[in-house]
């Protein structure tokens, strides 16, 4: 199974299967926990991929710049999300923190597995 459809899967099973049994009540608030950490790990693990596929020498300062623009981005979702929607904030709190470190960790393995020569299943094909 491709990484980015592992992750998919793995995040959507988890947020109906918390829904489903632990908490009811609060599918949307988990469901935004989830969403930010979800696409930009996406977008994170396709944008490294390909540089460090075409040039691997800019992948340490873009992975700087994107930590940078990750943290407020971040900060400004969980303002908005917290201060524009009345819901419960502690399942979203919750949700987005289990998330944000669930994702940072498969993240990491799979660069680890990238940095040693292989590509956990996701390959990106070259436009030609």
């Amino acid at each position: 199974m491709k990484i980015i459809g592992f992750i998919i899967f793995l995040s959507l099973a988890s947020w109906l299967l918390v829904c489903w049994v632990i908490v009811p009540e609060a599918p949307l608030e988990i469901f935004l926990g989830m969403l930010a950490p979800l696409l930009v790990g996406i977008f994170t693990l396709i944008l490294v991929e390909k540089i460090y596929r075409r040039e691997p020498a800019k992948l340490t300062s873009f992975m700087a710049s994107a930590f940078l623009v990750k943290m407020v981005l971040y900060g400004v979702y969980v303002l908005l999300i917290l201060g524009w929607y009345s819901f419960q904030p502690t399942p979203f709190i919750v949700s987005f923190s289990i998330y944000f470190v669930g994702l940072h960790m498969v993240e990491a393995l799979y660069f680890r597995s990238l940095f040693n020569g292989g590509t956990c299943g996701m390959e990106l094909r070259e436009a030609e």
